[in-house]
């Protein structure tokens, strides 16, 4: 009788599909990759619903319709973007690990169905399903607390974790705000009004999604770009705790309409952005790396944000003397700032997602190419086309920021359009070489060992 090899039981890593040698603080590639995923996802789904309500917006770009495409934008895009990357980086930049990937997975699993549930339910004018969405993106938001106050609390990390803890707080402030106006639809005790909106715009864009990516850009930038500032870099510091202050003070103002709180708030969140710039200028000025595209996506995010700030000035001057322009403008300087964002996400997407997948794939075995030379992060997408991929996006926001500004729904269409196609190449080309390698491997396992020959 033969005897049978007793199997080793799988390791905790394996348990959680970490690969060997990762280490434990990070989390398992799936997680961060399946918010990047769905994003990819979100993204299609936001343009395609701006075609649909390309003539809602005009000349009010508040209704349902456009409210839809806003929230597939800033929920299953943006947001589902931004926090894949707090996944991953959080515990980069701690050094502490997550409390539990399992929270991880339910809060992706939380946030996708909130952020779903909820342009579909505006869209047709469903209130139960907006206020399910409400109980999800609620759940989503205390499994994050929880998951990350432990990291969270590490001292002496410098900008990237001051930032990141503000950043938490308003994620739980706009989550707040959603979930009080997804429970009455109807306005029976909540009058979504245009200062309301434009309220929880402000606390989502800068308060979180804005204030996330400039935390996390101190850590990114100088790794990205081989960059290393000499003396005492203020500006990132200045950044982390400006716009959150500015934003604490503009967001009442906004509010209440108390003009001299909003303009100061205003004046204190442009200091922080600026400061943003200023150390993305310091960074670039002292890399390493030649420049590349991701150079170009950064820098053309950070032009998205100048024209936001343009935009929403105009706005603000001309609104007391033609409203509807103002608040055409007003919409358009909201796309702007959603495409500084949105720039920042895709072009960090193709350094962070090959990195994530180049230590899935050592892992699996898989360290060179079909030549035998060794496999490298930018082995892993197609370079030609990220930049069609760069010109879909740019083109993108600048329709939608043309049709909103001047009320030309051919434009908005255009622009939906375009995103929705980004949002396919994305997908595909960060996603098609991997999955090639890995078939590959598993027909080289399939294929039957030579029997060995008898003399």
């Amino acid at each position: 009788m033969g005897t049978e090899t007793a199997q080793p039981p799988p390791s905790a890593d394996a348990r959680q599909g970490r690969p060997a040698g990762l280490p434990s603080r990070i989390p398992p590639p799936l997680v961060p990759l399946s918010f990047l995923a769905a994003a990819s996802l979100g993204l299609v789904a936001c343009g395609v619903d701006f075609i649909v309500a390309r003539g809602a917006g005009i000349p009010d770009p508040t209704t349902d319709p456009i409210v839809a495409a806003t929230h597939f934008a800033v929920l299953a895009t943006l947001s589902m973007g931004v926090l894949g990357a707090m996944h991953q980086f959080t515990p980069v930049i701690t050094g502490r690990p997550l409390l539990s990937i399992w929270l991880a997975r339910a809060t992706f699993l939380s946030w996708l169905a909130a952020s779903w549930m909820l342009p579909i339910g505006i869209a047709t004018e469903q209130v139960a399903v907006t206020a399910i969405s409400g109980v999800f993106a609620a759940l989503a938001i205390t499994l994050l607390v929880v998951n990350f106050i432990g990291p969270l609390s590490v001292r002496g990390k410098g900008a990237p974790v001051t930032g990141l803890r503000f950043a938490l707080a308003g994620s739980v402030l706009t989550a707040c705000l959603g979930v009080a106006f997804v429970g009455d639809r109807q306005g029976n005790w909540f009058d979504l009004t245009g200062n309301v909106d434009l309220t929880m715009g402000v606390i989502g864009l800068f308060g979180w999604l804005g204030l996330t990516y400039i935390a996390v850009a101190e850590k990114l930038w100088p790794m990205f770009f081989l960059a290393h500032v000499p003396g005492r870099h203020v500006a990132g510091r200045i950044a982390v705790w400006a716009v959150p202050t500015g934003v604490v003070l503009l967001a009442p103002g906004l509010l209440l309409g108390v003009t001299g709180l909003a303009w100061g708030g205003a004046v204190v969140l442009a200091v922080g952005l600026g400061a943003h710039l200023a150390s993305l200028v310091a960074y670039a000025h002292h890399r390493r790396r030649t420049a590349d595209l991701h150079l170009v996506f950064v820098v053309t995010s950070a032009m998205w944000l100048l024209a936001g700030a343009g935009l929403s000035l105009a706005s603000a001057l001309v609104m007391p003397h033609d409203y509807v322009y103002g608040v055409a403008l007003v919409a358009a300087g909201l796309v702007a700032f959603g495409g500084w964002l949105l720039t920042a996400l895709v072009g960090h997407a193709h350094k962070i997602v090959p990195f994530i997948v180049w230590s899935a794939l050592r892992g699996r075995g898989i360290k060179k190419k079909a030549d035998g030379t060794p496999l490298m992060f930018a082995d892993l997408y197609d370079h030609r086309w990220a930049g069609i991929v760069y010109g879909l996006v740019t083109a993108g926001i600048a329709a939608l920021c043309l049709g909103f500004a001047a009320s030309i729904s051919i434009a908005i269409a255009i622009g939906g359009g375009l995103l929705a196609v980004t949002g396919i190449c994305v997908a595909v080309n960060l996603s098609l070489i991997p999955i090639r390698l890995l078939r590959a491997l598993a027909a080289d396992r399939l294929v039957p060992a030579e029997e060995p020959t008898t003399m």
